[in-house]
């Protein structure tokens, strides 16, 4: 049976929009896996260190029977096959970022991968393209991103790359 897996993607290195399409067209790759849904890609400020470019952020839904860590795994080695390093430090800039934000509503405090992931309530970088695709998800125990979205102190970011030509009202 399917998972459904919501996943984060943010760059701020290296033509950082192109670094997205190139994640989403990888992830698409991969074994007994489809990605069913993509946001539109938002520009927003980086979290941490000011010093730096700008991100471009998106979210992407999966269905695939890949379980979360070797799911994690193959991630790991999308962000590396597009250059990423692990060296810049917490919150510095990379070519690529992807991480698994919600699995089929699994909770994990494991530390190598914990679900929910545990920023995802405080990150409008997060919760703007999560709504675009899915406003009325479940986020165990913390509600939808609609609501979460209320509680921000963040505005909407920008968004750079519509899907549509029309942006549905619910995402800003």
């Amino acid at each position: 049976m399917s998972a459904a897996v919501y996943i984060g993607l943010g760059s701020n290195l290296a033509q950082p929009s192109e670094q997205i399409l190139l994640a989403v067209a990888a992830i698409t790759q991969l074994k007994d896996s489809t990605v069913s849904a993509v946001s539109s890609l938002y520009q927003t400020p980086p979290m941490g260190p000011q010093d730096q470019p700008h991100y471009v952020n998106a979210v992407l839904e999966l269905r695939t029977t890949l379980r979360p860590l070797p799911l994690l795994h193959r991630l790991q080695a999308i962000e590396t096959e597009q250059g990423r390093t692990r060296d810049t430090g917490r919150w510095g800039a990379r070519t690529l970022d992807l991480d698994i934000l919600l699995y089929s509503g699994e909770t994990s405090t494991d530390p190598v991968l914990t679900l929910p992931h545990p920023g995802i309530a405080l990150r409008s970088f997060v919760l703007y393209p999560l709504n675009e695709i899915a406003p009325q998800l479940n986020i165990t125990g913390l509600g939808n991103p609609s609501q979460l979205i209320e509680r921000l102190a963040e505005p909407c970011p920008n968004i750079i790359n519509a899907k549509n030509l029309e942006i549905p009202p619910s995402v800003c």
